[in-house]
């Protein structure tokens, strides 16, 4: 027979299992969220996620999501997404090295969630 210890063990191995799938959904849906951003904005630096992007106001021209470290870098070497100027959510999810860098187009007002 299992003695309580064996079973409280047990149960707290559960927990942190669960622990660990719970913060990796978090972080694949994006911990952060940038508010409403109509101009070059750096977000994030080092490794990172993005997740969603919200385009709230389409504009008149497609955006464009960066990996890179500054708004300087956010050249089209870098390019990771292009934000269609469609009001809507875009569904990205793609991870980043250097950081996370959002030009939204002109006139276009978006909002994205990251990790």
């Amino acid at each position: 027979m299992a003695s309580l210890d064996d079973i409280l063990s047990v149960h707290r191995n559960g927990v942190q299992g669960i622990n660990g799938v719970s913060d990796t959904n978090l972080k694949l849906a994006g911990v952060e969220n940038s508010g409403e951003i109509s101009a070059t904005t750096y977000l994030k630096t080092n490794l990172g996620w993005v997740a969603k992007i919200s385009v709230i106001v389409a504009g008149s021209a497609t955006g464009t999501v960066y990996d890179a470290n500054s708004t300087a870098g956010a050249v089209n070497g870098n390019r990771l997404y292009i934000i269609n100027n469609s009001v809507g959510i875009q569904t990205v999810m793609m991870p980043v090295k250097k950081g996370i860098v959002v030009a939204p187009g002109s006139g276009m007002i978006v909002a994205v969630s990251y990790s």
